[in-house]
């Protein structure tokens, strides 16, 4: 992939000769195959329209011109030509004057089909569901999880669904609707998170809708029980793919007069069926399997269990990832009452699984585990769990929402993105840092939607193929070089994405922090109060008075601070001098709070935390010394900064120092500086 490839059109085989004006056109509208498009257009469904520039045009313009004509020629073919019951508007002819006169049409439906062969397919078995494309009411271009309830009600309680099986029905509107979100994402309506919350509200309509025909059939069991079904992972938190496994968990109770053994039973079986009707394969395809996997005890555990028993299992024997997990939760079907009190139930554990011994090198390790598993020939077009992949994002987010949100309640959303945006927010991340992780994760999504899109089939993988890699660049509009555009652009990101996990991911401060008690994790006055006087600091009304001058107010200087402080707190207690420590402190970051390099310095390096309260603790020698040349802290984040310096070094350091002033006094000052920088780095590596 990392090959340089020439102009689309150098690339392709071109007959030798005098080329016709209409292939000569083809080939620079993006079509790798002329021959076979000028067949297409010659054909005699298309005849209407085959010389308008302006459907010529908007081929050109999608990611496969050449898989779009085919497409429409098909879906074309599909439609009779004489309308049926009057109804003129399901014609080819209607299809194709609109096609010609309506941009918005024209750009939907030929971006769907340039862009998805099972939905092409889908059209072509289907072909009245290009009406869907044709106008969007002002609740079309957003639509959330009541309008698309009433669409999949319509097509399977209404006249679309008239004497088809109810679950095909069911598959059939959902494809429907598919449509219309694809549209929206490949035209850019949508971008790429709105376009993952749609699918994931359309998940949540299909649920109810799935739960509601298993209910039509089997109505004793319905009535014997209360059921909810609870969204995770990409549905729950609403940034689902276009093809995934749909992780549910289900919770239920009995109805009064009906024993809790017995309900259970009717649930499961409901449940049950509800699985069948999205994941069985039929004449009109499948919908996606659901997974109810993340459960207490896995494939191993009952499907259904009460509120207690999962309480109860969550308490007692759930491991760190199963808390993971649960960060996205959400009722999406059923009984929203119990729904929302598992949710509550189980809130309150998953903001203390941070708390539990090993936390943060577990969830560390999991990660390597999963990066482990991977086949050594799919690692390196593993877009989703490889490293530098959309894993990496996730994970490093989950963690530090685990380890702040614990008193932090901004930091919960199951939502990646939005989660990543409040830890910045908060000051737990670097705003360029977030920035950077946003936009390379958006990048990342894209491509895993596009990948996924064109046979909506459940993949991660990155194609090898040169078409299917010029496709999937065109659709992200790489359009020069759309191969070579694509693989610099990914790998651009994916390194980017790296660096930033294993920054984020494996910096020392976090398991510092998760070793804290709840309520230490961030500073109220009288929590630091209680916190200063148990470990031991000489002067706690002092202490107290320097931490308000470094916590209190808005800023992020303060937000940043009010994070760092009770973890600093404890390894100055760990000191001969707590109080010296916490003094010195406030006087370092007196002298550079307002420098943006020294708290992001602190935050993001643990080390150099650490290294930091330790000097500041020991004695008076190196604290004075770092106070009179305070960028010196930064040696402290270096793993190299306190080795010591050769004498020819520090010569020619002087030297270069001094020669840069403009008078004697500053070239003294000069020297001086680097002489006390050179003291505070022997003195900081013999105290560390």
């Amino acid at each position: 992939m990392g090959r340089r490839h020439g102009t689309e059109a150098a690339r392709m085989a071109v007959p030798q000769g005098r080329r016709s004006s209409t292939f000569t056109r083809l080939l620079r509208h993006g079509f790798t195959d002329p021959s076979a498009a000028q067949r297409l257009l010659d054909s005699p469904e298309v005849a209407g329209v085959r010389a308008d520039s302006v459907l010529l045009d908007a081929l050109g313009g999608t990611a496969d011109p050449d898989l779009a004509l085919l497409g429409l020629v098909r879906l074309v073919e599909a439609l009779p030509e004489e309308a049926e019951d009057g109804d003129e508007a399901g014609t080819r002819q209607a299809l194709l004057d609109t096609l010609v006169t309506a941009k918005p049409l024209r750009d939907r439906l030929l971006g769907v089909l340039g862009a998805s062969e099972a939905l092409g397919d889908h059209l072509a078995r289907h072909p009245q569901a290009w009406h869907a494309l044709v106008t969007y009411e002002p609740a079309d271009l957003h639509p959330t999880t009541p309008e698309f309830e009433q669409a999949l009600a319509e097509g399977i309680w209404g006249g679309p669904g008239a004497g088809m099986p109810r679950p095909d029905a069911l598959r059939v509107a959902y494809r429907r609707a598919l449509l219309a979100i694809a549209a929206r994402d490949v035209c850019g309506t949508t971008d790429v998170t709105q376009a993952a919350a749609e699918l994931a509200d359309l998940a949540t309509a299909t649920l109810r809708a799935a739960l509601e025909i298993a209910a039509e059939e089997q109505p004793e069991d319905a009535a014997a029980c209360r059921l909810a079904v609870i969204g995770m992972g990409k549905c729950g938190g609403r940034e689902l793919n276009y093809v995934s496994d749909v992780d549910v968990i289900f919770v239920a109770e009995s109805v009064d007069g009906v024993e809790e053994g017995k309900a259970v039973q009717a649930a499961t079986r409901l449940a049950a069926r509800l699985m069948r009707i999205c994941s069985d394969v039929t004449i009109e395809g499948t919908i996606w399997p659901v997974d109810a996997n993340l459960r207490p005890e896995g494939r191993n555990g009952p499907l259904v269990r009460t509120l207690s028993s999962h309480l109860a299992y969550y308490q007692r024997w759930a491991k760190t990832w199963e808390f993971q997990a649960l960060l996205k939760a959400r009722p999406v079907a059923g009984d929203g009452a119990l729904g929302q009190a598992y949710v509550d139930a189980l809130a309150p554990l998953v903001w203390q699984a941070a708390e539990r011994d090993n936390f943060v090198p577990d969830v560390q390790q999991m990660r390597r585990r999963v990066v482990e598993n991977i086949p050594v020939a799919e690692i390196d077009r593993e877009l989703k769990l490889g490293p530098g992949g959309l894993r990496d994002v996730e994970f490093a987010v989950q963690m530090l929402q685990l380890v702040h949100g614990r008193t932090d309640e901004s930091l919960r959303s199951g939502t990646t993105l939005d989660a990543l945006a409040a830890l910045a927010a908060g000051g737990y991340v670097g705003r360029s840092d977030a920035a950077a992780l946003d936009e390379a994760y958006r990048f990342l999504r894209s491509m895993e939607h596009r990948i996924q899109l064109y046979r909506l089939r459940r993949t991660h993988l990155v194609p090898e193929d040169e078409p299917d890699l010029r496709r999937l660049g065109r659709s992200l509009h790489f359009r020069t070089e759309p191969v070579a555009e694509l693989g610099t652009a990914w790998r651009r990101y994916a390194r980017e994405v790296r660096r930033l996990h294993e920054k984020l991911f494996y910096r020392p401060l976090l398991d510092a922090v998760a070793q804290l008690e709840p309520g230490e994790a961030r500073l109220s006055s009288k929590a630091a109060g209680q916190r200063l006087e148990a470990l031991g600091y000489a002067d706690p009304t002092g202490a107290l008075r320097h931490l308000e001058a470094l916590a209190s107010g808005v800023s992020r200087k303060a937000a940043i601070q009010r994070t760092l402080l009770p973890v600093l707190l404890g390894w100055f207690a760990d000191s001969a001098d707590p109080d010296a420590g916490l003094l010195g402190f406030r006087k370092v970051s007196d002298a550079l709070g307002k420098t943006p390099w020294y708290l992001r310095l602190l935050r993001d390096e643990g080390a150099a935390a650490e290294n930091l309260a330790r000097v500041l603790s020991a004695g008076r020698l190196a604290p004075d010394l770092l106070l009179r040349a305070p960028e010196a802290v930064a040696l402290l984040g270096d793993p190299g900064g306190l080795r010591p310096r050769g004498r020819e070094h520090l010569e020619q350091e002087v030297l270069a120092a001094v020669g840069r002033a403009d008078g004697a006094e500053q070239a003294v000052a000069a020297a001086r500086g680097v002489r006390r920088r050179e003291l505070f780095r022997t003195a900081a590596a013999d105290v560390i």
